[in-house]
């Protein structure tokens, strides 16, 4: 095991939190549209971060746990995209206005690190106190396998989530975002907006991410530390990841359409396109067939969990 001071835990920790710190006030302060060029120098900062933080890290504690570091950073990276399908899916659904979607990212990836930091303390503390755990892992991924191969075909259900449908329920909500607030006063009854509903699918959809993705990083390395950083650094990009992917597929559609209309054929597909389009205002929310189907193509690609 490594011998990691509570002085470096600290420092990563807060370091961590200033960075979530800058996305939250700017997405506070400023809500806006973020364009492409914005999202590819904040994607291309993430990455550079996570860079410098392994490079670092493989001087300090050699190049073993280095390798490792940079081993569970892109096995997370890869899983969180998952993350990045049902956030497109959950704002489409709910109708998220763009200049709201920065803040339900933002948040989403809080509630993520959360339950993540949470699984991994859990996870650490059991294969410190039993060796088999690693077995329970390793059927824990087969079933969760089994099972997204077995609904490969089928609609993923936001508005049917327990959750989401046990707070429509029991919480008074608005008809509209309230200018991006979570809570508000209305006729003088207190209520809760669609965007607290948003955080509540949001948070539900990252639990059950973490199930599986922590016991596949601990499958590279026994290191919490290692864990929480590769974790953390692969989550704080996914903001920036979507807005990428998005201002990409805008620009994909736009010169499909100038191909169509000089007589080309060469146009974007219509399903993955329209799931990045801004969405309709909540009156006018329903769940779109499009989005549906990015999620079952990319389900069914090879590289897909």
């Amino acid at each position: 095991m490594l011998d990691i001071s509570g002085r470096t835990w600290a420092l990563t920790i807060a370091f961590v939190l200033a960075l979530l710190a800058v996305d939250l006030v700017l997405a506070a302060v400023r809500p806006h549209r973020v364009g492409f060029r914005e999202a590819t120098a904040w994607s291309v900062f993430y990455i550079a971060v996570a860079v410098v933080f392994g490079v670092w890290f493989t001087l300090a504690y050699g190049s073993g746990p280095g390798t490792e570091y940079f081993a569970g950073y892109v096995v997370e990276k890869s899983l969180s995209v998952d993350n990045l399908f049902v956030f497109v899916i959950i704002m489409t659904t709910f109708a998220v206005p763009e200049e709201h979607q920065h803040k339900v990212l933002t948040f989403g990836i809080v509630l993520a690190l959360i339950m993540r930091a949470i699984f991994i303390a859990v996870g650490a503390t059991l294969l410190s106190l039993f060796s088999f755990m690693f077995l329970l892992f390793g059927l824990l991924l087969i079933y969760t396998a089994v099972q997204l191969f077995r609904h490969r075909d089928e609609d993923p259900d936001i508005e049917g989530n327990a959750m989401v449908k046990a707070a429509r329920r029991l919480l008074p909500v608005t008809p509209d975002y309230v200018g991006g607030r979570l809570t508000t006063r209305l006729e003088g009854r207190r209520m809760v907006t669609p965007l607290f509903i948003v955080l509540i699918a949001i948070g539900s959809v990252d639990l059950l991410f973490a199930l599986d993705s922590i016991p596949a990083v601990f499958g590279v390395t026994e290191e919490p530390y290692i864990v929480f950083t590769a974790n953390a650094f692969a989550l704080l990009g996914l903001r920036a990841l979507f807005f990428l992917v998005k201002g990409l597929l805008d620009r994909l559609d736009r010169r499909g359409r100038l191909c169509s209309a000089s007589g080309g054929n060469g146009s974007p597909s219509p399903a993955a396109s329209s799931a990045f389009q801004p969405a309709p205002r909540p009156s006018q929310a329903r769940p779109p067939e499009s989005t549906s189907s990015v999620l079952a193509s990319f389900a069914s690609s090879p590289g897909s969990r």
